[in-house]
This record gives C-alpha cells, sequence and structure tokens, in this order.
C-alpha cells in the first residue's frame, strides 16, 4: 500500500476515535438545560469527524487518483529526506511556541508572529505584505472573538496590561 494510503487510514483511526468521542461522551455530561439546544458543544466536533471521515476513505478507496495518463508520482518513502522535512518540522515547531507564547504574549502579538514567521518559514519574500496581512488578520479575528462572540482573549502581553 502507498504511503498516501497509510496516512489516510492512519487519519481515518483517529477520526473514528474523535467521532466516537463526539458522539457518545461528549453529550453525556451536559446539564439538563443544554439539551434542547439545537446546536450543542459536540455539534462542530461531530461535523469534523464525519468530514474527515469521508476524505480518508476518499484517499483510501482511491477516488483522488487522477483518470488517465496523467498520473501524480507517489511520495517515494525511501527518498523521504529529499523532501522539505525541515520546514516541516520548522512550522510544527512554530505552532507549539505559539501554543505557549499565546497566554503571556496576548493574542494579537503571538497570532501576527506567527503569521509572519509561517510564510518566511515556507520561503515567502514579500515580507511587507506578509507583515500586513497578518496584523489584520489577527485583530480581525481577535476583535471577532473577542466583540462579537464575546469570548475574551487577552490582545496584550502581561507587561502591557489587560
Amino acid at each position: 500500500m502507498a504511503l498516501d494510503r497509510w496516512i489516510a487510514l492512519i487519519f481515518l483511526l483517529m477520526c473514528l476515535v474523535y467521532g466516537y468521542t463526539a458522539f457518545f461522551t461528549m453529550d453525556a455530561t451536559l446539564p439538563p438545560f443544554m439539551k434542547r439546544n439545537p446546536i450543542w458543544p459536540s455539534t462542530f466536533p461531530k461535523v469534523l469527524a464525519v468530514l474527515g471521515i469521508i476524505a480518508s476513505l476518499f484517499v483510501l478507496l482511491g477516488f483522488e487518483k487522477r483518470s488517465g495518463t496523467d498520473k501524480a508520482p507517489d511520495i517515494d518513502y525511501r527518498r523521504l529526506w529529499d523532501y522539505n522535512i525541515g520546514q516541516a518540522v520548522l512550522l510544527l515547531a512554530l505552532m507549539a511556541l505559539y501554543a505557549v507564547a499565546l497566554r503571556p504574549a496576548g493574542f494579537i502579538a503571538s497570532t501576527s508572529l506567527f503569521l509572519i514567521l509561517g510564510p518566511l518559514i515556507l520561503g515567502e519574500r514579500r515580507m511587507l505584505v506578509v507583515a500586513v496581512v497578518a496584523l489584520i488578520a489577527a485583530v480581525a479575528v481577535w476583535y471577532l472573538v473577542e466583540g462579537v462572540l464575546g469570548i475574551y482573549l487577552r490582545p496584550l502581553p502581561y507587561f502591557m496590561g489587560t
């Protein structure tokens, strides 16, 4: 079996566990007044689990393969180090650093820095455009979460106050 199908199989197993959790264990602890709501806290995880199962079955059953002679090359797992593994590892490290820095650095600063350093790792060179877009996106998401949804997110670092 090709590497993409192995990855799809692992993803399918993860989605099945996630779906089981969303469908059977998350709703058991809901208070009685929330059980009459049309949308529960488990609604989005249920949708994600179903979409993940569909996507992984799509790959597992080979529907994503092109018909005809334009066959896309498979990933050669014997030459895995020829791919951009360094960029992937750096992006994973950046994600972990973002998660750790989110609370002490504040949402706007840590999100802006994440959205600036991510494209830099991937090779983007128009840093002024990336910085402006990252700052606008971070402030817009912060405003939507804080102002529209009413969920408090610390926008600034600790030393600048709340």
